[in-house]
């Protein structure tokens, strides 16, 4: 993906700000404490922290927490959710924070925005000596079979390479951190995934789907087509065409440690 498409499709988020935090997932509390386990202290940044969906699980953990947004509109919900955190406005490549100011960087469905060029060295920056950066993923368990036939009926706009576990392996196995001159930045990174689930309806996944940015960018003749089949799947599968269901998840951790 070019910068044009990353700054596109990254910047859809706002205008659906209200949808995406009401329905997109919370974090699995395994993952999350195992992206922190070994982090030298528990003072959080998160960044790109969208609507709070992540935050929320790190105040939940104790951590010291201070969330950084570049979006007004996710940061309103952000603040609305969570009056007591501290959220500023900010981005990966430009963090409004000191020289070793956290013990680990995490960020939500959001690592795959960054310049890595640039959010690198910031985020190697405000981590403290030994701190860590972790990247986490809330993908469909596509191992279920009704999940598989969702991500074939909906297609890569709605569930895309990362939204399923082999595609999240493949796309961050190569996510190497960058140096800067010959000495690195981040130790070499590590991949685990954690067992998690949503309890939806066939109308609030469908809004869910609907949040992805793929969906939120698609001409809206071609965006109401694709929502229409995926209603249509749906309402034919016995596990989910009545009242709710658990939509199996996992919750994918990248993890690497600053150097």
């Amino acid at each position: 993906m070019d910068q044009g498409d990353r700054t596109l499709l990254s910047s859809s988020f706002g205008a659906a700000a209200v949808a995406y935090a009401e329905h997109r997932p919370d974090y699995a509390r395994t993952a999350v404490r195992w992206a922190l386990k070994s982090a030298p202290g528990l003072r959080v940044l998160d960044l790109g922290a969208g609507t709070g969906k992540l935050t929320a699980a790190l105040v939940a953990l104790g951590a010291d927490v201070v969330a950084v947004e570049p979006d007004p509109a996710m940061l309103t919900e952000l603040r609305r959710a969570l009056p007591g955190v501290r959220a500023l406005p900010g981005s990966a490549e430009a963090i409004p924070l000191p020289d070793g100011a956290v013990d680990a960087v995490l960020a939500g469905n959001a690592l795959h925005w960054f310049d890595m060029a640039v959010a690198g060295p910031e985020m190697a920056r405000v981590l403290a000596p030994g701190g860590v950066l972790a990247g986490l993923w809330n993908v469909m368990d596509d191992g279920v079979e009704w999940v598989a036939g969702l991500a074939r009926v909906s297609g890569s706009a709605a569930i895309g390479p990362r939204d399923t576990p082999t595609g999240w392996r493949a796309e961050t196995a190569g996510m190497h951190l960058p140096g800067t001159g010959t000495a690195a930045l981040f130790g070499s990174p590590e991949q685990a995934e954690f067992p998690h689930g949503q309890r939806r309806t066939a109308d609030s996944l469908v809004a869910t789907l609907a949040t992805r940015a793929g969906m939120l960018v698609m001409p809206e003749p071609e965006r109401e087509a694709t929502l229409g089949r995926i209603r249509a799947y749906l309402a034919s599968r016995p596990e989910t065409a009545d009242a709710e269901f658990t939509l199996p998840m996992q919750t994918c951790v990248l993890r690497a440690r600053r150097s």
